[in-house]
């Protein structure tokens, strides 16, 4: 008598389901996890994860790869507040937790640093530019999916470029000496990115980080805006 067959679980479930006949991504099947400052349930993609690490001290793990029990907050400036403030994380961890000193700023420094890195590999790939010009070109031939732009550039200048269509377009994170340090510069105002993997993963970083800085970021409304 022939053996029943198992039910995949439910990860193999979500490779599957998340892949064509092709074999290429159909569809991202993200996991979800509990906010412990908020209670809300969303992707991980939005969050920060901390864990303890071995002297009980509450350590940010930005890459989501470092051992232990994972504790979720939203990766929103007040839930981070909310979640040191109120002590959320041992209570998450059900044990005695550190919070260091400055560690909403220690999250944000790292995200920083992820972001200026991500986009450096991408100017190394041929994927990113900056300055007006070629940032310009980028965007009239539709090289560019998404335009960063520094916080602290003048508005009148970044009005000047439109970002290009759909959502995630348009992020700014980033100041023009942290934007510069991606392209070996002291300074860049404008940067553009073309499509691929890299991108993808610049976008998820800067959104979160647009959550704790409290800055601009997601889809493109192209108000107050033309391309020159």
């Amino acid at each position: 008598m022939a053996k029943p067959k198992r039910r995949p679980g439910p990860d193999l479930r979500s490779r599957v389901a998340a892949m064509s006949r092709g074999g290429r991504d159909k569809q991202r099947i993200e996991p979800e996890r509990r906010c412990v400052a908020t209670g809300e349930v969303g992707p991980t993609s939005g969050m920060i994860r901390f864990v303890l690490g071995p002297d009980g001290t509450v350590v940010p793990d930005i890459r989501g790869k470092l051992p232990g029990r994972g504790m979720w907050v939203s990766a929103r400036r007040d839930a981070l507040e909310r979640a040191v403030a109120k002590k959320l994380f041992a209570r998450a961890a059900k044990a005695t937790a550190t919070v260091p000193a400055g560690l909403v700023d220690q999250v944000e420094a790292q995200l920083v640093r992820r972001v200026v890195d991500l986009v450096s590999m991408a100017r190394k790939a041929g994927r990113a530019v900056a300055g007006f010009e070629k940032v310009k070109g980028w965007l009239l031939t539709g090289e560019a999916v998404v335009l960063l732009q520094a916080t602290d550039g003048s508005d009148r200048g970044k009005s000047r470029l439109r970002p290009p269509d759909g959502k995630d377009s348009f992020f700014d994170v980033l100041n023009a000496s942290e934007l510069g340090l991606a392209f070996g510069r002291e300074h860049v105002i404008h940067a553009a990115l073309a499509a691929g993997g890299l991108t993808e993963r610049i976008r998820e970083d800067a959104l979160r980080l647009s959550g704790v800085r409290g800055t601009g970021g997601g889809e493109s409304t192209g108000k107050a805006k033309k391309t020159v």
